[in-house]
């Protein structure tokens, strides 16, 4: 199966680490304009330019927060995005607490990255895609979104959820217009300081023993989340929509 991307133009949010980064290499590498965008859009600055394969990569900076930064990346585009990606998220370096001792300030900074972000990414670049009567969106949630979370923080499990909930409804009122909206749910990688700091926190034995409890017997790569993504970014994927596909290495969750 060979998917290319010549002519698209893909909007990668929260491009600058991990599985956001090798999303958008991925894109780039078969074809695609690539507007990769972060709020540390620094760390996106090596990677500017053409990419072998034939795409390339315009680093943007933006606040996923805030809506008139989100429209001057859409705009950047032309207002033409074909393909949505929405990496952005995470803990906001926090760190888990019992209920009562969670501000609702607290709250609201992860769900804001995680699902308001999201909803206001989709809602800009619908337009564009609504005229065109084609375009992908896509997600990537996480395992936290179809069970408990590792982290333990009770924002994030919830803003987790709260995303699939988002995607399957969205999926439901942008289907007429060709547009499908999907999410990649991925299992536990340390792919950021967040991450690698909650690896390092449990014990030397749980460490040792994590990949085990794997059913292929290896941590995921982010190149494993790219991978999923650029299938339902295809043409392959034209009927699929409202789905949440978890790439975590197991069968179960």
């Amino acid at each position: 199966m060979l998917i290319r991307f010549d002519g698209r133009k893909v909007i990668v949010a929260g491009a600058a680490r991990g599985i956001g980064q090798a999303i958008a290499r991925s894109l780039a590498a078969d074809g695609a304009e690539v507007f990769a965008c972060d709020l540390m859009v620094e760390a996106l600055e090596p990677l500017a330019g053409p990419v072998e394969g034939g795409g390339s990569i315009r680093p943007l900076a933006v606040d996923v927060t805030d809506e008139a930064s989100i429209a001057r990346v859409v705009e950047a585009t032309g207002g033409r995005a074909d393909i949505l990606v929405y990496v952005a998220g995470g803990v906001r370096g926090q760190k888990p607490k019992p209920l009562e001792e969670v501000s609702g300030d607290d709250f609201d900074a992860i769900v804001d990255v995680n699902l308001k972000g999201a909803f206001l990414f989709a809602k800009a670049v619908a337009p564009g895609m609504k005229a065109r009567g084609k375009g992908r969106i896509i997600t990537i949630s996480s395992r936290a979104g179809l069970a408990t979370s590792l982290t333990g923080i009770q924002s994030y499990a919830a803003s987790k959820h709260g995303q699939i909930g988002l995607v399957k409804q969205l999926s439901q009122e942008l289907g007429p217009f060709g547009i499908t909206v999907n999410s990649v749910a991925p299992g536990f990688m340390a792919t950021s300081p967040d991450y690698e700091r909650q690896w390092n926190n449990w014990t030397p034995e749980y460490r040792a023993n994590f990949a085990n409890n794997i059913a292929m017997r290896r941590m995921g790569k982010p190149e494993d989340i790219a991978d999923a993504v650029t299938f339902l970014a295809s043409d392959h994927a034209s009927w699929i929509t409202g789905q949440t596909l978890p790439v975590t290495g197991n069968p179960l969750l």
